[in-house]
């Protein structure tokens, strides 16, 4: 892409707060505690995932506010790696985007999550180079990415390293920033098309691992060229059987259909290749889930749980008049 016990008390904190400003009421609590804690918004059954670009690289500014109501999931990009292997950080870029605060930025999370919407961090990106591979790095990411989850009240974090990842160690501070985070906890990965071509490759052997705590794998369908897919012929992107037989490939590989979305660009400037109308995304998804609409290739069967579909970005997609979120949110949260 170009470029919970503890996260739960703040972000309580800041839905109760917004919740006060709204004028609705907030629950009655013991003084001495603060507020009662407020049951965080359970991912859809069929959710669409948005990035919200924290830069301006020529696709529309938005405010995190501004996020179309569509997206279940945003994901926050991007977390920027320290001098320390593994360790990351978040700065918000207020001078690329026309002085937009810190301080509205908390509120504007606050706000997104008081409306049922998940906002995670996201690592990695197309340059971005944070580096997992051993002990020490992992105790460092885990410890890190906890830290962004309690200081913003994010609800939990992407992987989309596109630049290499060790599942063992990637694994461990997934599973140690999960036990911090508890039950709340969102997980979602954008991996490229050939992280996801074998169980075997570093990428799908994570996925696997962490199965217990994934929300979705929104694999990115674009940037990509021919790969194989699950029938193992060959499919060139920018086709509904592109995004259905690759699909089929972690669906048939051990991923529960919950956990499989398609992740594609929101208009033709968002990526180098692989953008498909609207539509074409629309019948991917009745392809697999309904067993309609598709191409050529035609699974052996339905995945009637398929979670839906991501988008980079939530910003190119505003300034394709919204035309991705649109067509596509709605027909995601229609699916069976």
């Amino acid at each position: 892409m170009h470029r919970k016990a503890r996260p739960r008390t703040l972000k309580t904190l800041a839905v109760a707060g917004v919740l006060a400003v709204a004028g609705l009421a907030v629950p009655a609590a013991n003084a001495a505690n603060g507020p009662a804690p407020a049951a965080a918004a359970a991912v859809p059954a069929h959710a669409v995932t948005g990035y919200w670009q924290n830069f301006d690289n020529g696709a529309t500014v938005q405010t995190l506010a501004e996020v179309q109501d569509d997206y279940d999931i945003i994901a926050v990009a991007f977390a920027d790696a320290t001098g320390t292997p593994g360790q990351v950080d978040f700065t918000l870029d207020s001078a690329g985007l026309g002085g937009y605060t810190d301080e509205q930025f908390r509120a504007d999370v606050a706000a997104k999550q008081a409306a049922g919407k998940s906002v995670v961090i996201s690592i990695g990106g197309e340059k971005g180079t944070v580096s997992v591979n051993s002990e020490a790095s992992a105790n460092a990411f885990a410890t890190s990415v906890s830290a962004l989850m309690d200081e913003y009240g994010f609800d939990g974090v992407d992987i989309d390293l596109e630049n290499g990842l060790n599942s063992t160690y990637m694994t461990q501070a997934l599973k140690s920033i999960a036990g911090q985070a508890g039950p709340d906890f969102v997980l979602t990965m954008a991996p490229q098309t050939i992280d996801m071509q074998s169980t075997s490759n570093e990428y799908f052997k994570t996925a696997l691992a962490v199965k217990d705590i994934l929300t979705v794998v929104n694999m990115q369908y674009y940037n990509s060229g021919s790969m194989l897919g699950c029938d193992g012929q060959v499919y060139s992107q920018g086709t509904v059987d592109f995004l259905t037989a690759l699909a089929c490939v972690q669906l048939e590989g051990g991923l529960d259909p919950s956990q499989v979305g398609l992740g594609l660009p929101a208009s033709p400037s968002a990526a180098g290749g692989g953008y498909v109308d609207p539509g074409v995304v629309n019948d991917a998804l009745d392809c697999l889930t309904k067993g309609t609409n598709c191409g050529s290739f035609k699974p052996s069967r339905t995945y009637p749980g398929l979670r839906g579909a991501m988008t980079w970005s939530t910003n190119w997609d505003a300034s394709n008049g919204d035309a991705w979120s649109d067509a596509v949110g709605p027909h995601v949260h229609g699916l069976p």
